[in-house]
């Protein structure tokens, strides 16, 4: 059976479908399993991850975030050279299911949006931690980064 067939579980109630036998069908979920966070990054509540190397942090979505998205259709993220403060929304996206706003836990200005993801958002979905990252920001404020959780405390809330 592929994945989103569903499987049946047997006869359906009798007396229904007037007095016939037929199976019902519950639909499969796609089964996910949990590896750890990479240690090198910081973990935000929202599910950003951070990537600090000096003072310039790479920012993805974590594979807890991925999952509960499922299927990412659509990047957003705002220009190179847009500045914010720590905790403003800087892009966004889109799943089959809902729209998420992305943060940045540091104050700083964005160097770089990966236009490989933009192009193609299923990076996200299958590369979450690599060729998937968001954006590469110079850091002004990093004080907001001492609030982000590492891999083991993210991973202990996030099983």
């Amino acid at each position: 059976m592929r994945q989103g067939e569903g499987k049946s579980i047997g006869p359906a109630p009798k007396g229904s479908r007037e007095g016939k036998n037929v199976a019902f069908v519950l639909p499969l979920f796609r089964e996910t399993k949990h590896m750890a966070n990479p240690a090198d990054r910081k973990y935000s509540s929202s599910h950003e991850w951070h990537k600090i190397e000096g003072d310039t942090v790479t920012i993805g979505l974590t594979q807890f975030a991925v999952d509960q998205l499922t299927d990412v259709t659509y990047v957003e993220m705002k220009k190179a050279g847009f500045s914010f403060k720590a905790g403003d929304i800087i892009g966004e996206v889109e799943s089959v299911k809902t729209t998420s706003d992305i943060y940045c836990a540091a104050a700083g200005t964005i160097l770089e949006v990966n236009a490989k993801v933009v192009e193609n958002p299923a990076l996200l979905n299958t590369d979450c931690f690599g060729a998937g990252w968001l954006v590469k920001v110079k850091v002004t404020d990093a004080s907001g980064l001492s609030g982000l959780m590492d891999s083991k405390a993210y991973d202990a809330q996030h099983p």
